[in-house]
């Protein structure tokens, strides 16, 4: 009885990270470079009509910034990610390739394939 502690603590620690997975629900594009991109022009652009042509500048530039880079076919890969509490959050991946499904860990900002 008494080894019996120890050895259930210790696998309880083993198999925790395999339980506490987060895991890939979809793939979906992501905008954010070209947003940013129109966003910073149309606010140098529209800061010839003082601060608020500056502000509707950064807001125009913002939205038109991402329908480009989506028509022009450079969208990026961003992941839609459920965790172990069932909350669903985007987390941009741009090197890294996964399936919807597929278990993962995050390391900061980026996504992990968990290991088997």
């Amino acid at each position: 009885m008494p080894r019996s502690i120890p050895f259930s603590f210790t696998l309880c620690l083993l198999f925790s990270p395999l339980c506490m997975a987060d895991q890939v629900v979809r793939e979906v594009p992501d905008t954010t470079a070209g947003k940013g991109f129109g966003a910073l022009t149309g606010l140098m652009v529209g800061a010839v009509g003082g601060p608020v042509g500056a502000l509707i500048g950064a807001g125009a530039g913002f939205f038109a910034g991402g329908a480009v880079q989506e028509s022009a076919g450079l969208t990026e890969t961003a992941y839609e990610v459920k965790d172990s509490q069932g909350e669903v959050s985007t987390v941009r991946s741009p090197n890294a390739r996964f399936e919807p499904g597929q278990s993962v860990t995050r390391k900061g900002p980026r996504l992990v394939p968990q290991d088997s």
